[in-house]
């Protein structure tokens, strides 16, 4: 399937989705959104990969919601007839959404940064499970710039990964912060010379994910990230009624096997979903 503003790919159990629009900065047009959450989604729901790998092209990975956009959702609803509001809220929900399909999705989201990363760019990243970026990369929180609030899914996230004082000097200054400080905040796992190099540690990472046991793979996934957002009592029994319900005997001794024959394990993929 062609898309406007993804070229995507499906190699060795891994998915890899390039934002290919480098003469536009891969900015977020309406496409771009409906798509990257229809991208993920066909790829969980069809169990199509065992990991996904989003980079860019061009010398920006992502420049942020393109202006038609904005004027778009800017122009949604009349303000005299008290419907701005409501239009808004509905408009950034949705959105909000689009990106939340990369948190929601059963199998790990790997991104690789090169250049700048603006605005909703932040917002697409932070929803992944890993970050690796290139030493010239940057983030930037730049609604504050332009006069408005992050509202798509920076503040919830980026706070997992980094300083509350740290997430805020860059709310409220909107600043870039670089490779350097990024690695050292723990918001990227690694940083590399270049973007090729950057892009081949992500597949690599990709493709090591690709050779476990995809259900315990998602199973890691799923108690992470409840585990960031209950107790610990609460996680503890989750875990417990997780590995009661989804625990299979026999991929535990495959993988058992296979590590002593060295050799990949042989596992199920996790089942398709159904929808409607």
């Amino acid at each position: 399937m062609n898309y406007e503003c993804f070229e995507v790919s499906i190699e060795n159990q891994v998915a890899h989705i390039v934002l290919s629009r480098p003469e536009k900065r891969n900015a977020m047009n309406l496409s771009f959104w409906n798509d990257i959450q229809a991208i993920v989604e066909d790829i969980d729901d069809n169990a199509k990969a065992r990991a996904i790998v989003i980079s860019s092209t061009g010398p920006i990975f992502c420049a942020g919601i393109d202006l038609s956009m904005l004027s778009a959702v800017n122009g949604h609803g009349d303000k005299n007839k008290g419907d701005y509001g409501p239009a808004f809220y509905d408009t950034v929900t949705r959105l909000q959404d689009n990106l939340s399909a990369l948190e929601k999705c059963r199998v790990p989201v790997i991104v690789a940064i090169q250049g700048g990363c603006i605005g909703g760019g932040v917002d697409l990243v932070t929803a992944a499970d890993i970050r690796l970026g290139t030493k010239d990369s940057y983030i930037c929180i730049q609604e504050i710039n332009v006069g408005m609030t992050a509202d798509v899914g920076t503040f919830p996230r980026i706070l997992n990964h980094m300083p509350e004082g740290i997430v805020k000097e860059l709310a409220y200054t909107g600043r870039k912060m670089g490779s350097d400080e990024l690695e050292k905040h723990g918001f990227y796992n690694s940083v590399h010379d270049t973007q090729e190099e950057a892009v081949q540690a992500a597949l690599d990472m990709a493709a090591e994910i690709a050779t476990k046991a995809p259900l315990a793979v998602y199973g890691c996934k799923r108690i992470i990230t409840y585990a960031r957002d209950h107790s610990t009592a609460d996680t503890l029994d989750q875990i417990g009624v997780w590995n009661m319900s989804m625990l299979v005997p026999n991929e535990m001794m495959e993988a058992m096997q296979a590590k002593m024959q060295k050799r990949d394990g042989k596992y199920l993929d996790l089942p398709k979903r159904k929808k409607g």
